[in-house]
């Protein structure tokens, strides 16, 4: 089993990390630690995990997505994930997680909701 995590600097401070593989108790550190590398070096305030390339999940990639967000929140911060594929979703339903985490459709949608983020600080809410 492998993982590998991609990262973009959207804009400043809004990441977008894309792990390939499986997120299981053998690979979780892996994006634990470009998760601890942008909430550091690049002050993340916004993380959107692209699951596309991510086949399976256990309960160790989900400590670290719920853990993500638990630190994001700590900073004033949000995390998101998009592109889930049908099992995924699944696990995190299961949980009862994806009330609390926000989820995007697309890269399209992900925008649409960062311009929009924009915005309203422009406007100073």
């Amino acid at each position: 089993m492998f993982l590998k995590v991609d990262s973009v600097e959207k804009m400043p401070r809004v990441f977008i990390l894309s792990p390939v593989g499986s997120l299981d108790s053998h690979t979780y550190e892996v994006l634990e630690k470009r998760v601890e590398y942008v909430l550091q070096e690049g002050q993340a305030k916004h993380i959107t995990l692209d699951m596309a390339g991510v086949e399976y999940i256990s309960s160790m990639g989900v400590r670290v997505v719920l853990k993500t967000q638990k630190q994001l929140k700590q900073r004033g911060g949000t995390l998101s994930m998009m592109n889930l594929q049908p099992q995924i979703k699944k696990v995190f339903e299961i949980i009862n997680a994806l009330p609390s985490l926000q989820v995007f459709a697309s890269i399209e949608e992900l925008d649409n909701y960062l311009t929009e983020m924009q915005r309203q600080a422009l406007k100073g809410k």
